[in-house]
């Protein structure tokens, strides 16, 4: 027979069990906001993983390009003799594309964000997404420089907000930066660290601050290679050559930022510059012009090199060359 004490002892005990089972619940469900070329990255390592990916985007045709972009890197990966077939359709069939956000995030366990690097439309998005989640879905960004802080205050659910910062290309890169804003709680940050090592990542906890870690330290090297080349120290090849051969980079400072996208560059040089308020992070006048210009780098098939003949085939950009 049970006593009143050894009641209250079992009540203790399911009280428990369901609180750290809560606690602890895998996450399975995942949509990604985003078809670009980093939401299709993030999508494709979630479902290469198992993870039911739900993947929105306001167009249809960023949709299908997505899916064609993840279907071509599977086949490079089944080519190399890393996955076989069945994986590639597994993968696939992992993924759902949606138009609706509000089908897209229905039932899912956390949301990942990756969306154009622009604060107004990362806060609307947020807190569109806070009004239409389940109370207990974890919403993450994967904001390059962008503050948790200020993305999760438009949210009633700030304890649940992180930033997933992801390398690009996203199924290749190891590293996946995990930024705790203000109210960040514990619990979340541990379960998206622990989720992260699941996808094969090397996830790094960092906290709020202007363009984290990477950004912070990569973004004024960038800047300082176009100051470089932008006061007539050396060219756009010899920049690159030096810091290939000279630092061990894999890939020379003006390419890099021709792969990032020099919009990208500039918006993040201009987060820090405005965050810090210290004149070392304003963007340099040559990368405003190039901006302005629609000379983006890669995407744009012309930056500081020249695209045209495609990315393997690169060579200095007209405006560059000697």
């Amino acid at each position: 027979m049970f006593n009143k004490s050894n009641i209250y002892v079992l009540i203790f005990k399911v009280y428990f069990y369901f609180c750290e089972n809560f606690k602890t619940k895998k996450m399975k469900n995942i949509t990604v906001i985003g078809a670009g070329t980093m939401g299709n990255g993030i999508a494709h390592t979630f479902a290469q993983k198992n993870f039911n990916v739900n993947l929105v985007d306001i167009s249809a045709d960023a949709l299908a390009k997505a899916i064609s972009t993840i279907s071509k890197n599977l086949d490079r990966m089944v080519k190399k003799e890393k996955i076989t077939e069945a994986d590639k359709a597994n993968t696939l069939a992992n993924i759902t594309t949606y138009t609706d956000m509000n089908a897209g995030v229905k039932g899912v366990d956390l949301v990942v964000e990756a969306a154009t690097e622009n604060i107004d439309l990362k806060l609307k998005i947020f807190k569109q997404l806070d009004e239409i989640c389940d109370s207990d879905t974890l919403l993450a960004t994967n904001t390059s420089s962008i503050s948790i802080t200020k993305i999760a205050a438009v949210t009633k659910r700030p304890t649940q907000v992180i930033g997933m910062h992801f390398m690009n290309p996203v199924p290749i890169m190891k590293l996946v930066e995990i930024i705790r804003g203000y109210a960040t709680s514990d619990e979340v940050t541990k379960r998206v660290m622990e989720m992260s090592r699941t996808l094969g990542k090397s996830p790094v906890e960092v906290n709020d601050y202007p363009g984290f870690v990477a950004n912070r330290i990569l973004m004024p090297m960038i800047n300082e290679s176009i100051e470089t080349l932008f006061q007539g120290v050396a060219g756009v090849e010899e920049i690159d050559t030096v810091m290939m051969l000279g630092m061990a980079h894999p890939m020379g400072p003006l390419h890099l930022a021709d792969f990032i996208g020099l919009d990208i560059c500039l918006s993040i040089l201009e987060v820090m510059h405005e965050g810090f308020g210290n004149p070392k992070y304003a963007p340099n006048p040559l990368l405003v012009n190039m901006v302005m210009a629609g000379k983006l780098g890669i995407k744009s098939g012309e930056g500081f090199y020249d695209y045209s003949e495609g990315p393997r085939n690169k060579k200095v950009a007209a405006q560059f060359a000697k």
